[in-house]
């Protein structure tokens, strides 16, 4: 039987019930209302016509209303004559009453009605207590039957209420227990359910799926074991150590270069939990405290001695994530710890670091007596120059300029590589130091044409900085705005304090800096492609480590033609009132 046409007989049965109760009780309750209702409109209308009669002629005399009311009711009772023997006595009340018409003082013929009243009314009492009977019984049967039905209906309803849930849920839980132990591979379950109903095929589909899913599998066990083998002798000749750690972070692999570094012999890790390693490894201990923890560090950078000699190693933790098949959301299974070793790149970049030191600080020495020579042509006591000779000194003095500020830069950022330079910092007014960068700057503007504008408030709290590197950051952010600056036209400085900072911006006019290069404006070497403008792409890395180094931000806001601002956020000095 199909489990719609089972459903369909439960449900239809349930109704049948529900239908048969229903009718039997409406039925019940119609007989005992039929019962009342002869009670109430036959005898007790009698009784009633019958009391008003006597009322009419117990007065102490008779008048033409008495007759006329007992007229009234006498007429009532001859239409309502439903007991044997009542019409007897209503034709005997009807010849009675001609009688008192005509004489209305005859005391037998009074006597002789009452006697017949008492006669309709003992008959129509009579009948109400054999009708009260009948009614009773009737609904004494009544409340038996309905009691009899109502179990009946109740035991039905409770039997399917019972069998129609464990028929249909038994079987899927059957199902869905089997899904699950095939969900974790264990492709040998099975499901047997008796019967031809939809459960039934089901279960014989899913036998006949099971079946082909261990057959399949035994059949690729040897080509996933080959894979396995594979991928473990991949890791193992990579040239970077890697440690694999599952979603619990016990050891999955490790490879040959990750037990130099660490240490370590295979057979007593695999397996463990990077926790329980840490304990006896500092390495490991740094490393867990990322994998586990997830206090990850991008791409931070280990010093590690392996093997007599120090290397560098750059720590990248990437989380493994998969949707599981018939799935919808992500879920971790593990990570992978890499060490890239860019011990070379790190060695080369030292090189390069000292190379640019030792050049940059050469070239101080011929500059500065260029600077001096072209001064000494500059004097008139050694010989008057023509304007051209002088055009041409001029030309050479801003090149011999440009050289020795590149020199310096170029001195400056190997000294940040090297972590050979120092920040002093203590309280300082910003102010003072903002004017001390404009009055280096303020010849350079005139000579283009532009106004520099100073917004500085009279009270502000002091910062904390180093005073000669600030007024480095500012004087390097004002000539910056000069270069790129159209000419007669003006730049900003604004200073205000809020929220424990002291706030500079510096704004120009100039032509802007494209949206793509915003965030590599501040890397060294960067230069935004298709200046024409001078440098080396220097300052603004710089002025970002002296400005980190202070505890303050440098941030970039920029629109091509509409200008840039940069902006200097530094920490007010706590205790300043």
């Amino acid at each position: 039987m199909k489990i719609r046409t089972k459903l369909q007989l439960a449900l239809g049965t349930l109704f049948l019930l529900i239908a048969i109760l229903s009718a039997f009780a409406i039925r019940q309750v119609n007989l005992l209302a039929q019962d009342t209702k002869n009670i109430l409109v036959a005898n007790y209308q009698s009784l009633d016509y019958s009391r008003n009669m006597l009322k009419a002629i117990d007065a102490d005399t008779l008048s033409a209303n008495n007759l006329s009311q007992f007229k009234l009711y006498l007429n009532k009772q001859l239409a309502n004559i439903t007991e044997v023997g009542e019409k007897e006595f209503t034709t005997e009340l009807q010849q009675q009453y001609i009688s008192l018409e005509k004489n209305p003082e005859d005391k037998t013929v009074l006597r002789n009605i009452r006697a017949s009243l008492n006669g309709v009314m003992k008959l129509n009492m009579d009948a109400i207590q054999r009708k009260s009977a009948v009614a009773e019984k009737t609904a004494d049967s009544s409340v038996l039957w309905l009691t009899f039905t109502a179990a009946l209906c109740i035991s039905l309803g409770f039997l399917l209420f019972i069998n129609l849930p464990t028929a249909i849920a038994a079987p899927i839980k059957k199902l869905t227990d089997s899904i699950r132990q095939i969900a974790e591979k264990n492709y040998s379950q099975r499901v047997y359910i008796e019967g031809h109903d939809e459960f039934a095929t089901m279960a014989s589909t899913f036998n006949s799926m099971a079946q082909k899913l261990e057959e399949y599998s035994a059949s690729d066990l040897a080509k996933l074991m080959t894979e396995k083998k594979r991928v473990e002798t991949l890791i193992d000749n990579m040239a970077d150590p890697v440690i694999g750690l599952d979603e619990k972070h016990h050891i999955l692999f490790i490879n040959e270069e990750a037990l130099k570094i660490t240490a370590l012999k295979k057979e007593n890790i695999i397996g463990k939990n990077i926790s329980e390693v840490a304990l006896t490894n500092d390495l490991i201990r740094d490393l867990s405290r990322e994998a586990v923890l997830g206090d990850v560090k991008p791409r931070e950078v280990l010093k590690i001695f392996s093997e007599g000699k120090e290397g560098y190693f750059e720590k990248n933790i990437v989380p493994i994530q998969i949707v599981p098949t018939g799935e919808s959301q992500q879920k971790k299974i593990g990570s992978v710890v890499i060490l890239r070793n860019i011990t070379a790149h790190k060695e080369l970049d030292e090189a390069k670091t000292n190379f640019i030191a030792t050049v940059s600080h050469e070239f101080k020495t011929p500059i500065a007596s260029m600077k001096m020579s072209l001064q000494l042509l500059e004097n008139e006591r050694i010989g008057v120059l023509n304007d051209e000779q002088k055009n041409l000194i001029t030309g050479i003095k801003d090149d011999a300029e440009r050289l020795l500020r590149t020199t310096g830069e170029l001195l400056d950022i190997s000294q940040v590589e090297a972590g050979k330079w120092q920040i002093k910092n203590e309280p300082c007014s910003l102010a003072g130091l903002v004017e001390e960068a404009l009055q280096a700057n303020r010849q350079t503007a005139n000579n283009k044409g532009l106004l520099l504008e100073a917004n500085i408030p009279q009270e502000l709290p002091l910062v904390t900085a180093d005073k000669d590197k600030m007024v480095w950051v500012i004087s390097n952010l004002i000539s910056n705005a000069i270069r790129y600056s159209y000419e007669n036209s003006s730049i900003k400085l604004d200073v205000s304090a809020a929220n424990d900072k002291v706030i500079l911006k510096v704004a120009d006019s100039g032509v802007g800096i494209p949206e793509n290069y915003l965030n590599r404006i501040f890397d060294r070497y960067f230069k935004v492609p298709g200046s024409i403008k001078g440098g080396t792409g220097l300052g603004l890395a710089i002025s970002r480590e002296f400005i980190q180094a202070m505890g303050g931000s440098i941030t970039v806001q920029s629109k091509v033609g509409g200008g840039t601002v940069f902006s200097i956020a530094l920490n007010t000095v706590k205790d300043n009132k």
